[in-house]
């Protein structure tokens, strides 16, 4: 059992990693020289470990070229500024007990920069140490400190602009989902930095503060010790007493002016793929910076009075300078031979075409003002409305809709919105961010105070409200919902009206792919062996443009297959299509009791539609009288206007050979109406009929 448990021991011990270790050993470390004196040899390795540290963070802030590769500076900077405090506690602590025996009683480290920067003059000591105290204090730390405060509050209110680039890079295939993922850890990253930084240096002001207050204790309780508890004269225990707190605070107040230094520079950092002495170096070498710089240092050289060789000196330092900067510049810019080349090239680059950008199939442009709501982290909900629409339209459809690229446009104003297809504006729209949208559905009752508008998608008067009227809204009766959720209706019903523009060849290829998996021989019959790629994309565009899903692939291709020896007319394979799909075209307009209302034409109109289609197919030229035509359209929208208000779906029911046209016809005149032919009615439908369209015309009123 013994051997078992040293067995188990042996193993965990070797899975331990002793570098956990490190930071509570520092924590314990700290609390030892807070609590416990320290022999003057401790205290002269710690002081020196403490300037070396310093030393070796000033340098890695140097180094970095952005603030993130640092990322641990606030922590390292808040452990640094612990272990100068406790260092002075133990120094002092040594002072005040052991300052009688001799100058060297808190270590040499303090007693050699006190008798070296104080060369014997006491008064000079303290003036030196509080103009470092001031340094570090009013300049350093004070500026570090606005500079951090800044940083961390523009660092703040640019995320929701770097979130929506991240979020348009990906919707538009820039970058991948692991990409994103890694770049808004960064963003993160940088916020919690900057955030950080802007508490720790408070640490470094107080420490300075710190510094000033624990030198002024340290001397006034060192000469009460001396004088009154070990018999030392007053010029005695100033001498001593003022040697060993000057020198105290002077090795701490250079480590600190050091980690001050730092945080200044690491705030002030440029993100750049340079470092600070690349950048500075780069910067400052102007030549013609550095020529007048030595033009004017030679004139005041040979002013009378003025320390001539001095002057002379360092004007010639500049000049050779600039000049060295100019032959490094020149070497830089020419161009460098390339084997085989010719000896002559054309400076200029010419045009290729990866110059020339795509169109975006589907954008989102927004105003400046409409950021908020795409940012997540803030509580924006346009991404999610976008991604559900997207979602909601590709299993409607029957295809996948492309990603929405959202960026942000200064062209437009910044409560506005484009929504972009193919390069083309197709909607446009105001939002007011913060508020909410009150849609009068048509019977409400009472006003509402607020600023009146229209409902970007379906033209509906709206009032924007603010979120507290909600309740109060919906009590009316109106439609409220968000501005995200106004966006993303437009957008759904901009993308739905143009189903067939989403449609590509790739599109069709992927869903007859998917559907090969299942049935592959019955797509290697039709494509291409009976209907080429491009005849059976513009046959699904046709069947998207009268608003029919192709979800049923199976169906479609199966019927294609059948007819595609009649015809390659994509309108007339569509017409064929159709009736066998039309229980998946019924579903969605049939009421609760699964009976389909619907409208039809006047017998002798209906006829009269058929004799002109049918000679117009014929190629006789016969067109129908324009004031028909009119009348014919107006009593269309007054039933389909009628027919809704019962609570029933818009649909007109005509004969197989006029629904085509009489659809194309509709649907820029009257886009809430769908158009059916009889074949594409179950036979086992349940069909009332509800309304009849008549268009009187006087007798004079015919083809001609």
């Amino acid at each position: 059992m013994i051997s078992l448990t040293l067995s188990a021991f042996r193993q965990n011990l070797s899975k331990f990693n002793y570098n956990d270790l490190s930071i509570p050993g520092v924590v314990l470390l700290l609390m030892g020289m807070l609590l416990i004196p320290m022999p003057p040899v401790l205290l002269d390795v710690l002081f020196t470990f403490n300037i070396a540290s310093s030393l070796l963070i000033i340098m890695i802030a140097i180094k970095v070229r952005k603030p993130l590769e640092f990322s641990a500076f606030p922590t390292v900077l808040l452990f640094a500024t612990m272990l100068r405090l406790a260092l002075n506690v133990a120094s002092t602590r040594a002072i005040l007990v052991d300052g009688h025996t001799g100058h060297e009683a808190a270590g040499k480290v303090i007693a050699a920069f006190g008798e070296f920067v104080i060369g014997g003059n006491y008064v000079v000591g303290f003036i030196i140490f509080a103009i470092l105290v001031i340094i570090n204090f009013i300049v350093v730390t004070k500026g570090a400190g606005r500079v951090s405060e800044v940083n961390a509050r523009f660092t703040l209110d640019s995320m929701p602009g770097k979130q929506m680039a991240i979020d348009a890079d990906l919707n538009a295939g820039v970058i991948d989902q692991e990409t994103a993922k890694t770049r808004r850890a960064e963003l993160a990253q940088e916020s919690d930095f900057f955030g950080s930084m802007d508490g720790a240096s408070k640490f470094v002001s107080g420490d300075a503060i710190a510094g000033l207050l624990i030198l002024i204790i340290a001397l006034v309780g060192g000469l009460a010790i001396g004088i009154g508890q070990h018999g030392l004269s007053l010029s005695e225990a100033g001498r001593i007493y003022t040697l060993l707190t000057i020198g105290d605070g002077l090795v701490a107040q250079i480590p600190s002016l050091l980690l001050s230094l730092a945080t200044a520079i690491v705030v002030t950092r440029v993100t750049t793929t340079e470092s600070i002495t690349e950048q500075v170096g780069s910067q400052l070498g102007n030549p013609s910076a550095l020529f007048v710089t030595s033009c004017i240092m030679a004139i005041l050289g040979v002013v009378p009075g003025m320390p001539h060789l001095v002057f002379i000196t360092l004007a010639a330092i500049f000049a050779i300078s600039g000049v060295m900067v100019m032959r490094r510049q020149l070497a830089s810019d020419s161009p460098k031979p390339v084997p085989g080349a010719a000896a002559t090239a054309d400076p200029l680059k010419e045009l290729g075409w990866e110059d020339l950008d795509q169109v975006d199939l589907v954008g989102l442009e927004i105003g400046y003002g409409l950021i908020p709501l795409v940012n997540v982290e803030t509580g924006g909900q346009l991404m999610t409305r976008v991604k559900g629409v997207r979602k909601k339209l590709s299993a409607e459809l029957g295809f996948l809709i492309q990603p929405v690229r959202i960026r942000d446009a200064l062209s437009i104003d910044p409560d506005s919105y484009h929504i972009v297809l193919k390069g083309v504006i197709r909607g446009r729209g105001k939002i007011k961010v913060g508020r909410e949208m009150a849609i009068n559905p048509g019977q409400v009752y009472g006003p509402l105070e607020g600023v009146a508008t229209k409902e970007p998608a379906f033209g509906l008067q709206a009032v924007w409200i603010e979120p507290s009227e909600r309740d109060h809204a919906r009590a009316l009766g109106y439609t409220v919902v968000d501005a995200a959720t106004a966006i993303a209706t437009h957008l759904n019903k901009v993308l739905r009206e143009n189903a067939a523009d989403l449609l590509s060849h790739d599109e069709v290829q992927q869903l007859l792919d998917k559907l090969a998996v299942k049935s592959p021989k019955l797509v290697e019959d039709l494509i291409p062996a009976k209907l080429s790629l491009g005849v059976m994309t513009r046959t699904l565009q046709s069947l998207l443009n009268d608003a029919v899903s192709i979800r049923d692939m199976r169906t479609i291709v199966e019927t294609l297959s059948e007819v595609s020896a009649k015809t390659q007319d994509p309108e007339q394979l569509n017409a064929l299509v159709r009736p066998r799909l039309g229980r998946l075209i019924v579903q969605g307009m049939v009421d609760d009791k699964e009976v389909l209302s619907v409208m039809t034409l006047e017998p002798g109109l209906e006829q009269l539609l058929h004799n002109v289609i049918v000679q117009q197919d014929q190629g006789q030229g016969v067109v129908m009288e324009p004031g028909l035509a009119e009348r014919l359209f107006a009593a269309l929208r007054d039933g389909a206007k009628q027919v809704e208000t019962l609570g029933h779906a818009a649909v007109l029911v005509v004969s197989p050979a006029i629904r085509p046209w009489l659809a194309r016809s509709v649907r820029s005149r009257v886009n809430e109406l769908v158009v059916l032919s009889y074949g594409e009615i179950p036979d086992d439908q349940v069909v009332n009929v509800i309304h009849t369209v008549h268009a009187e015309t006087p007798k004079s009123d015919a083809t001609r």
